[in-house]
């Protein structure tokens, strides 16, 4: 008997299509459904055929038995007896760490554990991808064409030795690679299958063979005597020059290579007993044909019929091009909700860009409607996964500022008090810390408050006991090096300490508990070498990026938001089909580390175009269905995107039909929900605001200034009402870099104790002297030395021409006076404060007013029209008298002495 394969076209329910033609074909006898085994790819599909089942069954029966093949991961597969003789896989941690291990050695201990780590996550893949494909590395090196580069040389040097290597540390381990282990397991039940066949039907559906071993099990399955194999979305109607064209990038290009393997052509396949849509399908063969034979869509222009073919296909699909990503989850969010108003309709998104879905999902909560990513979240994002990746960072950066209070502003960080207590005394930490960083680490940063006058009470003792708690992770990373084991013990003591048994509880709690458990697992043992406390962070983080957590909420039953793997077999009335941009969705390859172009085909191996021809896959199916709005977004973070090639494609043959004019655009939805999506955030009315007007009463006026704030005041009336009037204070930053304003400062008390300590006439030692003065100001202030590096020579260059100047002028000078308080009453109510940095009485009996300047000096037309007043005003206070211990008198020169030191002067 011939091999019995058949077809469920894309625009037929595969599972519910499946159910009618195997219920048809058993007829009512109950116990013959029962006997039935259907090979499906994933567990998600277990569950949709099950569904599929019941629904056409009518209710409660005895439904076939469902097994998973796991076309995608090893850990969907469900058939026992093939796995219980098999040695177990090596955890993928365990993999990392020791693949890690050994790029390390290969770059000589030159590269970090953190970026060997994210190689060996690389090499496990391309490690993967040889398994899968059942090929050999043996005799590498002469496969691959001569004369490589430099680098692939040794890439191939490396890759020559890992072949020996890996197998003997599997073997070691008593494990095998996943990929062989799932070969085993599909090879032991393909045996199982052809020795033993069972005596009920044996189907393989919704599979597209893309594992050489699992083809080779639908092989068998498929010359059973009751074994049929039924493919998802095969296109029998393709012209056959198309057929021959198909590249890596195709939807058909799988399942030609499959059909190949099963050793049959095209029209050996059959339709499964299935309703068609062949119009929507007509569309989509003509969108995505090979690029070859797209003169094809000449000939359909000049056919009444076939334009008419085409445009009755497009009934149902629709095309919506967002502004941005923000409204194209709204938009969306409208369509599925639009959807629930029918009852018993269902609606999906479906989109590899998880970010797209959780605002999706989001937007979707304003109709208090929860729907859960069906994709889950890294364990990295989840809370447990942030706190810890927080705790790793802030010791890795040795508690500085930032990093420390992100960590203690994290809400399970609550050190076994009541969070809300717990934050109010971070809040009061997040203010004590502000200014430059402090010393490294916790006792850098309880140094610094010991120097601080003014600290909120009881601080010093809470920070104690945070310390505390963190001292087992600060000491692990101050080590050299340490084992990774030794590293988790010390971040999992001071979590504890730091967050207790929350940490752990609920889904991601549970998973994150597992996932440390597996890590220590995975660390323990000589194998695996000592790393750098630095590398940790990374290594945890990345880690836990590679681990998913779903959680068991119950969303709403018709609502569902899915990723194309999760998408595959199952139908929906309403789908969308989000985040169609080039790069986004087919997603492009990345640079392979380990095998270039060349190699790839000398060995065999898939162009990383196979990838896009699923996704091509994917995307056809769905698109097929009855109701289908595609979206994308015409900029993402403010750059313009461009659309993804099928979408392109689409557009092309549209237009080119003259079916997408201005006043009738056939991909245009028959509601403008782009519209609705932007009404929703619309004010419903507007209010107009008058810009403010500052008129606080008398009373609240300030009854003095300083000279510095008359300033500003002139330029910025709202700054001197905001500081004197409302009291408002700009906070320092954390990790404020040392200055400008450091720098000036330092500079006026250099200056000032110059004049104070050399008065009269300066001699040879008055620019050594200078310098000497500035280093024991700077010592005392304790700057960072790579910033003295650059101002220490800058200041060495302006203390000469500042004792020149400064000779020339003591010639005429009587007395100096620095950093002197005067005020003035200017009326009764109002009094001008202000500090000179200079005032020197001349032999003239007049006074000179100085002002050091470390940046810009005012320029003469700013003075001329009198906004920068400052010496002005303080002449005025001058003549007044209102300097102590200086009697008032005429005021013969107003200086700005520009000390910067940037170049010679």
């Amino acid at each position: 008997m011939g091999a019995k394969v058949f077809t469920i076209p894309a625009s037929a329910p595969f599972a519910d299509t499946l159910a009618r033609g195997l219920i048809k074909q058993l007829g009512e006898t109950p116990l013959a459904l029962a006997e039935a085994t259907i090979y499906l790819p994933t567990r998600r599909a277990q569950r949709t055929f099950g569904d599929a089942f019941a629904r056409v069954l009518g209710g409660a029966a005895l439904l076939p038995q469902f097994k998973a093949l796991g076309d995608v991961d090893e850990d969907e597969l469900l058939f026992a007896a093939e796995t219980l003789d098999l040695p177990p896989a090596i955890s993928p941690i365990r993999r990392t760490l020791l693949l890690a291990t050994l790029v390390q050695g290969w770059q000589g201990g030159a590269m970090g554990f953190a970026q060997a780590t994210a190689l060996a996550e690389s090499l496990a893949q391309v490690m993967d991808e040889v398994e899968r494909q059942g090929i050999t590395l043996d005799g590498l090196k002469e496969k691959l064409p001569p004369n490589l580069a430099t680098h692939w040389e040794k890439v191939v040097g490396f890759l020559d030795i890992l072949k020996e290597a890996w197998p003997r540390q599997l073997a070691a381990e008593g494990c095998v690679s996943p990929e062989t282990r799932r070969n085993l397991a599909l090879n032991a039940l393909a045996q199982r299958l052809k020795t033993d066949p069972p005596k009920g039907p044996v189907i393989a559906a919704g599979s597209t063979g893309s594992i050489p071993a699992t083809a080779a099990l639908m092989k068998v399955i498929a010359e059973l005597p009751n074994g049929s194999v039924v493919l998802p979305g095969l296109d029998r109607e393709l012209d056959a020059k198309s057929w021959d064209e198909l590249d890596w990038g195709h939807p058909q290009y799988g399942l030609k290579l499959l059909l190949g393997r099963l050793g049959l052509q095209r029209v050996d396949v059959k339709d499964w007993e299935a309703p068609r849509d062949p119009k929507r399908e007509r569309v989509l063969r003509e969108v995505l044909r090979p690029a070859p034979t797209t003169d094809a869509w000449r000939a359909i222009a000049e056919d009444k019929a076939a334009t008419s073919s085409i445009a009755t296909g497009l009934n149902g699909l629709g095309l919506i091009e967002a502004d941005d990503p923000m409204e194209e989850a709204a938009t969306i969010a409208v369509i599925l909700r639009e959807a629930l108003e029918t009852p018993g309709k269902t609606a999906t998104l479906v989109t590899p860009d998880r970010t797209l879905a959780r605002r999706v999902a989001s937007e979707l909560q304003r109709w208090e409607i929860e729907v859960d990513d069906s994709a889950g979240r890294p364990l990295a994002h989840t809370p447990p996964g942030t706190f810890l990746s927080l705790l790793a960072e802030a010791a890795a950066d040795r508690f500085a500022p930032v990093t420390l209070l992100a960590l203690l502003k994290h809400p399970f960080a609550a050190l076994g008090r009541k969070p809300k207590n717990f934050r109010g005394t971070v809040r009061a930490l997040d203010r004590a810390m502000r200014g430059p960083r402090p010393d490294p680490g916790l006792d850098g940063i309880a140094a610094a408050f010991a120097k601080k006058k003014k600290i909120r009470l009881g601080l010093r003792e809470w920070f104690a006991a945070v310390s505390a708690a963190l001292k087992p992770i600060e000491i692990a990373a101050a080590k050299p090096v340490a084992t990774i084991g030794e590293l988790v013990a010390a971040h999992l003591a001071s979590a504890d300490k730091l967050a207790g048994d929350a940490l752990w509880q609920a889904e991601a709690g549970e998973e994150m508990a597992r996932f440390v458990e597996e890590l220590i697992e995975a660390a323990a043992g000589d194998t695996i070498p000592p790393i750098e406390p630095s590398a940790y962070a990374a290594l945890f983080r990345k880690l836990a990026l590679t681990r998913a957590v779903r959680l068991n909420r119950s969303g709403h039953p018709r609502v569902a938001i899915l990723g194309p793997l999760e998408a595959r077999l199952q139908s929906f009335d309403t789908i969308v089909l989000g985040g169609l941009n080039e790069g986004t969705w087919p997603r492009i390859p990345g640079a392979d580390p380990w095998f270039s172009r060349p190699m790839r085909l000398a060995l065999g191996l898939e162009q990383p175009e196979r990838a896009i021809g699923q996704s091509a896959h994917d995307f056809a199916m769905l698109a097929a269905g009855k109701r289908v709005v595609l979206t994308r977004a015409l900029k993402a973070e403010g750059v313009p995107t461009i659309p993804s090639r099928w979408l392109q494609r689409l557009t092309q043959l549209t237009t080119g039909l003259g079916m997408r004019a201005p006043e009738r655009d056939i991909l245009a939805p028959a509601e403008n929900y782009l519209a609705l999506a932007r009404s929703l955030n619309e004010p419903r009315e507007t209010l107009r605001i008058d810009p403010p007007r500052i008129a606080p009463p008398v009373e609240a006026r300030p009854k003095q200034l300083p000279v510095t704030d008359i300033e500003t005041w002139l330029r910025d009336p709202f700054s001197i009402y905001a500081k004197r009037i409302l009291r408002l204070r700009t906070l320092d930053p954390l990790d404020a870099e040392v200055g400008p304003m450091e720098r000036g400062t330092t500079v006026h008390r250099i200056l000032e104790r110059f004049v104070q300590e050399h008065p009269g006439a300066l001699d040879s030692m008055a620019t050594s002297n200078l310098c000497r003065i500035a280093d024991e100001e700077y010592a005392a202030a304790d700057y960072p030395v790579s910033v003295l590096a650059l101002w220490r020579p800058r200041f060495a260059r302006a203390a000469e021409w500042f004792v020149q100047i400064e000779s020339d002028r003591r010639t005429r000078i009587v007395s100096s006076h620095t950093e002197i308080k005067g005020a003035m009453q200017v009326t009764p109510d109002f009094r001008l404060t202000g500090v000179a940095d200079r005032i020197d009485i001349l032999n003239t009996g007049a006074a000179a007013i100085l002002d050091y300047k470390t940046g810009s000096p005012p320029t003469p037309s700013q003075i001329a029209i009198f906004l920068t007043p400052q010496l002005l005003l303080e002449a005025a206070i001058l003549l007044a008298g209102g300097f102590p211990g200086i009697d008032a008198r005429n005021v013969e020169e107003l200086l700005y002495l520009q000390i910067s030191g940037g170049r010679t002067p």
